[in-house]
């Protein structure tokens, strides 16, 4: 099938914004990709680094709130109200990057990614601090190699943290010798597994455990900074799929070598095609063009510019089917697209707006905004997200936060075309048509089966 710009739109994007310009072609798709970050210059996110000095000051006044110190407790639950705060318009602009950007494949690949690398915040405030980790760790490597992705990501402390990776120790290290802590697998495990193998991978127990092994001396500070732990490290090489890395002094560059190594792994390239066949195109995607994804990143060496030109080249990518269900955030973002809401007005949100507008709706649909399941990040089923519960959640969203944010609603029928053409049927046309009021008629357009799809 040849280029469709309305379907590059939806499928690797949120929609179309008919204040914006669509695609020409698939070369434009990544062009834009590989240009300037424009919209994290326009709606920009802290990087975790610039939050640690709040972290420290959050210990600080902790300590003083549980000696009893009442000026403790007043600062202690300040400060948390300003980091929830800052996590709702971290929010804010993370949707108005996807209904504003005209480099909407760059926000799918930051959402994409940032799930591949799933971590969650378990204190108080490193919860809110999901963002910061996915502007500083994610988005700058999203159209460069795998392994800089990998190597970043993994050693970060948002990483480490979630994983508990700061907590072991090398069974044979001087750190060791007073026995309170011990290795501890969760991160080697989850990078074979989730990162780069995948579940099926050529891995076995032992190469988790030489892993994990050659893991211990990545740490973090008392103010939730990287930090290289030689002390704790465990001594020697280890072995980790026929290879051996490091030696006599374990140091960072020994871990950045096997993850170089791993990026490139044959079942690495296939386990990473079929994420983003499944998430770009369909919960069952066809083989052929999961192995011509494969393909191409192994001959590019781990390039994901190289193989996401890959993934849109090829026919399947695009069956005029939609086959995936828009997930909680992409159903909100798609809406705000297709209504054409303003910069002015996403940028007038104050964190109660986002909380009462966006948030609450979205972890009501199923989506807990920066707090996932379990390092595995989002279910991509269609099933899990298209239930009747959930399902009157959108409708009830449809129904009443286009008037909400909105001074004026769009004529249903103009809402219609551009969400999706003449991917509508002649029935979603007639009651469209028909709607009794504009409210009522642009719920019908965002609630339609078509727009649940992508």
């Amino acid at each position: 099938m040849r280029f469709d710009s309305r379907l590059a739109e939806i499928r690797f994007g949120y929609g179309h914004n008919p204040d914006l310009n669509p695609p020409a072609d698939a070369g434009e798709i990544i062009a834009r990709l590989g240009a300037r970050d424009r919209a994290a210059q326009r709606w920009p996110i802290d990087l975790y680094a610039t939050r640690t000095p709040l972290l420290v000051e959050y210990q600080r006044l902790n300590k003083l709130r549980k000696s009893g110190d009442m000026e403790g407790v007043t600062l202690n639950k300040a400060l948390r109200k300003r980091v929830r705060r800052d996590q709702m318009m971290y929010l804010n602009t993370a949707l108005s990057r996807a209904a504003l950007s005209e480099d909407a494949f760059r926000e799918r690949l930051t959402r994409f990614w940032g799930d591949h690398f799933t971590v969650r915040g378990k204190q108080a405030l490193t919860k809110q601090l999901v963002s910061t980790y996915i502007e500083e760790a994610i988005r700058p490597h999203l159209a460069g190699r795998f392994a800089d992705l990998l190597k970043s990501a993994v050693t970060h402390p948002m990483m480490l943290l979630y994983l508990d990776q700061f907590r072991s120790i090398g069974p044979g290290s001087n750190g060791a010798k007073n026995g309170k802590r011990g290795l501890n697998e969760n991160l080697a495990r989850e990078v074979l597994e989730l990162h780069t193998l995948g579940v099926d991978g050529a891995y076995a127990q032992d190469d988790v455990r030489q892993l994990a092994e050659l893991f211990t001396g990545l740490s973090v500070k008392s103010d939730r900074t990287f930090v290289f732990r030689d002390n704790i490290a465990e001594p020697g090489s280890e072995t980790v799929l026929g290879e051996s890395y490091g030696g006599r002094n374990a140091n960072l560059n020994d871990i950045h070598e096997v993850l170089e190594d791993l990026a490139v792994h044959p079942d690495t390239a296939r386990h990473l095609a079929w994420k983003l066949a499944v998430h770009f195109v369909a919960d069952v995607p066809e083989q052929a063009l999961v192995e011509h994804v494969a393909q191409a990143y192994l001959r590019s060496g781990g390039d994901l510019t190289a193989t996401y030109s890959a993934l849109l080249e090829h026919p399947a990518a695009w069956a005029a089917q939609l086959g995936k269900a828009r997930q909680p955030f992409d159903f909100i973002a798609a809406s705000l697209r297709a209504l054409a809401v303003s910069p002015r007005t996403m940028s007038e949100h104050d964190d109660k707006d986002v909380l009462r507008r966006y948030y609450k709706p979205m972890r009501a649909m199923g989506q807990n905004w920066e707090f996932p399941g379990g390092p595995d990040g989002l279910p991509e089923e269609a099933s899990y997200w298209i239930t009747p519960p959930a399902l009157a959640v959108r409708i009830n969203w449809a129904l009443r936060a286009p008037e909400d944010i909105l001074a004026k609603l769009p004529d249903p029928r103009a809402l219609l075309e551009r969400a999706l053409g003449p991917m509508a049927n002649d029935a979603l046309n007639f009651a469209v048509a028909g709607a009794e009021n504009r409210s009522v008629g642009v719920a019908l357009v965002l609630t339609s089966p078509q727009f649940q799809r992508r």
